[in-house]
């Protein structure tokens, strides 16, 4: 009997596995809920914390923030 729990508990495990594996394959890495849509691959997401699916561990500087702002250029923030 212990077996055939064992094995129903087994098999639910890899049910809800394979189900949270496709919700997650349907999120953008880097985009917070919401931010990303459609199949573009040059897709930017919008600038500040609140867009990034990380949230930071520290409060952001000024030129934190410029810094997201002007990317993907490649120069500084004039501040810098």
């Amino acid at each position: 009997m212990a077996l055939i729990r064992l094995a129903a508990l087994a098999a639910a495990g890899a049910i809800g596995y394979r189900f949270f594996e496709k919700m997650r394959a349907k999120e953008h890495a880097a985009f917070a809920p919401g931010q990303a849509g459609g199949d573009n691959f040059a897709q930017v997401r919008d600038s500040g914390p609140s867009s990034m699916a990380d949230k930071p561990n520290r409060k952001w500087s000024e030129v934190d923030e410029e810094s997201d702002q002007s990317f993907p250029a490649s120069d500084p923030p004039a501040n810098y």
